[in-house]
């Protein structure tokens, strides 16, 4: 296996044709199962095939040719839809143009052969390496539909109280798949049918593969669901890993381990730093973004770290003949950005092992033809020390014993093995057959369920209009009996209107004027803003307007962000009294500007209409004890902020 990859969490199975064809005769594959370290093997038929996927469940389901598991491209997307939520299908040579698996396993140092299940070995270490590309025919958006799980025909008791309890149940079903998207934190859009009683069914179209849902397909009761992810317009490749170039090196060790990465044509990749990762941490990083060609350091000798590094990557070192001083690496890695002194060391190594192989790197690149991957030659060159005419000799070899094509040539069968091919084959389309009488009876079922619906409400419809006739009636009586008291209410109504007026007159003040309620007494003036939004104040400003040194009284304090806060806070309130609790970001901000905070049980207020006023004294008692909290605040805060920074220098020095 190649040292190269990390360690293998999870299942792959490889696959291969072991006799006969997908498009002819029910064919035979070449199984392995393969978890990093074990390998099973097995020959099976097209159909034990999906039973021990299905049942197994892999992580990728990995061939060097996908059209060896379905006739064309429609079935190819049929055969895609019919894999588990979490298997897929990768096809490891490549993406619309394959290359031969021969060349792509020995590039990547995998064990080769030519009969089925060592093609089906090698597909199968290769994909775990994260070879390949995978097949994908549909998007990352999926459909969840909540529905009837059975008709509305039929009911063991009145036929309405039967439907309304279906679409109730719906109902109640869709609230919790909506409330599970939303635990989930998924974006989905909702596209509800109602009917009587609640829902006939609810669409969410969700952004996130079926894997990822927090619900699955179920059909339990009155309610099913069904999950569909969204089809693209055609098949399309996707690579397992974006970036598999030829790469340069360098690493710095310590406690601090620092790695750079540097392209063949002297391009700055990456650069990364970590004090808690292990050798194998960085090795996964770096095969992330690359093959090795080269692993550098910057101090003469090579560390061991470094040399382990390279024996990892089987690459060439580069180290240089004495310790890079500070002030030239300063100078090479002028032009690019690090984080710290040990992703400059780093990079600066990767950088000068550039410039000492540069020269080379070109020699070879002019020898190269077009045909050949440039980096592939190099790589040979340079780690295995051979000649670029031996390399491009070697290549040929590999595509001239890939053009022998090896076929599986099935031998004869008997009489008794042609005849279960057969019924198989009729098996098969039989149980076609009878998938698709299915789905055409459940058309027809629901079919039948939506017009016995529209029978129902129809019935339901005559007997609402029957008993509004007869509302009617009695509605009418009722209306002159309104009538004659609503005479009687509106005598009464104008004597309270006349009391209302006499009223505002003494409380409802001009603008400008409205501290003149408090004018030698010792009463302050209180303006209300029912809910602490931007709304609610923008109403209380246009109302009786918002200035400086008012006391503002919040009814519902609860819920405001740090932009309604700072709304409030620009109308510089001398005291701000709550009911509720603010939240932190609020709290936080009003303390900024210096405006004080207090409960409203702390001063008695008094309301008439939408005035208030309130005692000044206990006005000012209350900014007193708030001017006293902030100030014991204030100093916590300065407290807590000094510890911080004794802290980070801690920190640093221990660095």
């Amino acid at each position: 296996m190649n040292p190269r990859t990390s360690a293998l969490d999870a299942l792959v199975f490889g696959v291969d044709v072991q006799s006969g064809d997908v498009r002819g005769d029910a064919p035979s594959y070449a199984v392995v199962a393969y978890d990093g370290e074990n390998v099973d093997r097995d020959v099976v038929s097209f159909r034990k095939l999906r039973r021990l996927v299905d049942r197994e469940e892999p992580a990728i389901l990995a061939t060097d040719n996908v059209y060896e598991l379905a006739t064309d491209h429609d079935d190819l997307v049929r055969f895609l839809r019919w894999l588990p939520d979490g298997t897929r299908l990768v096809q490891v040579t490549g993406a619309e143009r394959p290359e031969p698996l021969s060349r792509v396993a020995s590039r990547h140092g995998v064990p080769y052969g030519k009969k089925p299940m060592k093609e089906a070995e090698a597909a199968a270490r290769l994909a775990a390496a994260n070879v390949g590309h995978e097949v994908t025919a549909f998007a990352d958006t999926t459909t969840v539909k909540v529905s009837r799980g059975r008709s509305t025909g039929k009911g063991g008791w009145s036929q309405d109280r039967y439907t309304r309890r279906i679409h109730g149940n719906v109902k109640s079903r869709a609230r919790d798949v909506e409330a599970a998207l939303d635990e989930a934190n998924l974006a989905y859009e909702r596209d509800v049918t109602e009917k009587y009683g609640g829902y006939a069914n609810a669409v969410f179209t969700v952004e996130a593969a079926p894997e990822d849902l927090p619900v699955s397909r179920e059909r339990a009761g009155d309610t099913r669901i069904e999950i569909e992810r969204e089809r693209r317009d055609g098949i399309e490749f996707e690579p397992l890993v974006k970036r598999r170039d030829r790469v340069i090196v360098g690493i710095d060790p310590g406690t601090t381990t620092a790695a750079a990465v540097v392209s063949l044509d002297g391009e700055v990749l990456d650069v990364y730093s970590t004090r808690t990762a292990d050798t194998a941490g960085v090795i996964e990083w770096l095969v992330e973004r690359g093959r090795p060609v080269v692993v550098a350091a910057d101090v003469e000798p090579m560390p061991e770290t470094v040399e382990k590094f390279r024996r990892s990557f089987d690459a060439d070192g580069w180290e240089p003949d004495s310790d890079l001083p500070v002030d030239e690496k300063l100078h090479r890695t002028r032009e690019h950005t690090y984080d710290n002194d040990h992703q400059r060391d780093a990079l600066a190594a990767a950088l000068f092992a550039f410039d000492a192989y540069e020269d080379r790197f070109e020699r070879i690149t002019q020898k190269v033809p077009p045909q050949f991957d440039r980096g592939e030659v190099i790589d040979r060159v340079v780690s295995g020390d051979a000649s670029v005419e031996a390399v491009l000799e070697e290549l040929r070899g590999d595509d001239e014993s890939e053009e022998e094509e090896s076929t599986h040539e099935p031998r004869e069968l008997t009489p008794e093995e042609r005849r279960i091919k057969r019924l198989e084959r009729q098996v098969e389309r039989l149980e076609s057959q009878v998938e698709d009488l299915e789905a055409t009876v459940q058309q027809k079922d629901e079919r039948i369920a939506e017009f016995e619906e529209e029978l129902s409400e129809a019935r339901r419809e005559e007997r609402r209009e029957a008993r509004e006739r007869r509302e009617v009636n009695r509605l009418e009586r009722e209306t002159e009996r309104l009538e004659r008291e609503l005479d009687d209410e509106r005598e009464r109504a104008d004597e309270l209107e006349s009391k209302l007026e006499r009223l505002k007159t003494l409380w409802k003040l001009d603008h400008s004027n409205f501290t003149d309620v408090s004018e030698g007494r010792d009463l302050v003036p209180v303006k209300v803003i029912e809910q602490f939004t931007r709304d609610a104040i923008a109403a209380a400003d246009e109302a009786y307007g918002l200035a400086a040194g008012d006391v503002v009284y919040l009814r519902d304090a609860s819920g405001a962000g740090r932009s309604t806060a700072q709304r409030l806070a620009e109308t510089a309130p001398r005291i701000v009294l709550r009911d509720g609790n603010l939240s932190d970001v609020a709290d936080q901000v009003l303390f900024d500007h210096d405006i004080p905070v207090a409960p409203a049980s702390d001063v008695t207020i008094q309301e008439v209409d939408e005035l208030a006023v309130a005692r000044e004294s206990e006005v000012v008692a209350a900014i007193d004890d708030w001017e006293r909290r902030a100030d014991e605040r204030s100093r916590e805060q300065k407290s807590e902020m000094v510890d911080q920074i004794i802290s980070e220098h801690r920190a640093e020095s221990g660095d």
